[in-house]
């Protein structure tokens, strides 16, 4: 067997995980992101310790990402450790800052509580939406490379057919994600006519398209390993978002954006139905001729084609999710209760895929069925709640120490303090500068280079290492040693204030 064969088959045949382990590690990178936080407003404004680049760099990338690659490889079985242990960190850290907090220090508690959920927040862009996103990119660029060595539990790898590994989330996930701030979104709160939005965003595309075709001649010219099963012979993840916006464009001029959740479910039943009373399932199985053959464009990349459609469905839950998230909101009690509807929408639709999974079918990404949309979208709420709840405990956190700032995180409106000449602590200039210091922030911004990036130095590493016979610390060593430098590179862009977009 070729090293070509070893490596394919090594991805291969694989039934996933729980749905409890994959949301178990789900709410880690969000308690994280809190910690990173309580740990930049003690250091920075508690502990009179300076920030260079350097510093700021290297405490965002031990804090979000170091975790988040141990999460995936040595420390995959304590992930229930893993969230005890951080959170003893950040609730240890919001202690110290209560305790040296510089506004209200002799107020009571009870009342500090009841002035803090007065209190108003203002946000360029908002900090969970963008959060959850960089978690996903993160996650991705983690994966494609870890999955290739011994320590990445094949659990967490692509399922063959049925079940739920923690890379089949992160490809629902992403399109879930960039449904939350599609331009139909944006335009409910920008203005301007549906065609336009509608011709700019078919736009958009282009680049897709060659990044897709570049993908696939450069894999077939190095005869780089693939997973056939997974999108077909000439298929990729590129090719399937193009089409996703293509659809979700027209249907988005001819369904009002409010109605986005009614064509999501009605898509996905339809799409079941056809897979239970037609022979559709059969055709992605084993194609035209019943015996998996692959001749023929539509049985090349039947897989890719055909879940599109279920890839449609989770697009237009998103642009729901992103116009209840997105809505204009002041006070954090309006917040703590958008969090606790996703959460509870999420829960509803955790019981639903638990029906599905007993009585219609098992969550299948291959086919994109029904389950597997219901089992994206109910993760997808359930880690954006837990942002927007550890968001609202940062929030606390700034509100008890004059002048505290933390990038990519909500902005208090309302001064934390009695003075009344006091009436806005946060300094422009300041706000700045902390952004260009954050990674969060930068992986936000270039997000698109971030995963070129990953890919091809996930390339290179495969085609000039041995990963199959890699050891343990040999694998971690290489996977930190690829995140700090795709990190490091986009960092320095966010620093320069750079933004490289293809269109």
């Amino acid at each position: 067997m070729s090293q070509k064969q070893m490596k394919e088959a090594f991805v291969s045949n694989l039934n996933g995980t729980s749905v409890l382990e994959i949301t178990q590690g789900l709410c880690f990178p969000a308690f994280c992101i809190l910690c990173r936080g309580l740990l930049i407003i003690f250091s920075q404004h508690l502990c009179s310790f300076s920030h260079t680049w350097r510093t700021r760099f290297f405490i965002d990338f031990v804090v979000l990402i170091v975790p988040l690659v141990s999460t995936l490889t040595i420390l995959s079985s304590y992930i229930l450790l893993e969230h005890l242990t951080v959170m003893i960190c950040w609730v240890w850290l919001l202690y110290q800052i209560y305790q040296r907090r510089t506004c209200y220090a002799r107020v009571p508690l009870q009342k500090i509580l009841e002035k803090f959920m007065k209190i108003s927040l203002e946000s360029e862009y908002n900090p969970a939406i963008a959060c959850y996103r960089v978690i996903n990119s993160v996650f991705t660029a983690i994966a494609i490379l870890a999955v290739d060595f011994p320590l990445f539990p094949r659990r967490f790898a692509k399922t063959e057919l049925y079940g739920t590994g923690a890379m089949d989330f992160g490809v629902g996930s992403f399109v879930f994600g960039t449904a939350m701030v599609c331009l139909e979104v944006r335009r409910k709160y920008m203005g301007g006519s549906k065609f336009y939005f509608l011709t700019k965003s078919l736009y958009s595309s282009w680049p897709l398209f060659f990044l897709g075709i570049g993908r696939l001649i450069v894999i077939k010219s190095i005869n780089y390993q693939e997973h056939l099963t997974e999108y077909g012979v000439h298929w990729n993840f590129f090719f399937t978002i193009i089409v996703v916006k293509l659809i979700t464009s027209l249907l988005l001029i001819i369904f009002p954006l409010n109605k986005s959740w009614i064509v999501a479910v009605s898509i996905t039943m339809l799409y079941q139905l056809a897979l239970a009373f037609t022979p559709l399932r059969r055709l992605i199985l084993y194609g035209t001729d019943g015996s998996g053959t692959r001749v023929g464009l539509l049985n090349a990349n039947r897989e890719g084609i055909i879940s599109s459609l279920g890839y449609v469905a989770i697009h237009m839950a998103g642009v729901q999710t992103g116009l209840y998230v997105l809505k204009n909101r002041t006070h954090i009690k309006d917040w703590v209760k958008v969090a606790c509807c996703l959460l509870l929408v999420s829960i509803s639709l955790f019981i639903s895929l638990y029906v599905l999974q007993v009585n219609t079918e098992a969550v299948s990404r291959r086919m994109a069925n029904l389950a597997f949309c219901v089992w994206v979208v109910a993760s997808s709420l359930i880690l954006l709640s837990c942002l927007l709840l550890s968001d609202m405990v940062l929030s606390f956190a700034k509100f008890l120490v004059k002048g505290a700032l933390v990038p990519c995180s909500w902005k208090l409106i309302q001064a934390p303090s009695t003075n009344k000449k006091h009436s806005q602590f946060l300094v422009p200039e300041a706000e700045r500068k902390e952004s260009r210091l954050c990674l969060v922030t930068a992986l936000n911004r270039n997000q698109l280079i971030f995963f070129l990036l990953s890919n091809i130095t996930t390339g290179l590493i495969n085609l000039t290492i041995d990963t199959l016979h890699s050891s343990t610390m040999w694998a971690l060593f290489i996977l930190n040693l690829y995140m700090f430098t795709n990190c490091l590179i986009v960092y320095i862009l966010n620093l320069q204030g750079k933004s490289i977009k293809f269109w």
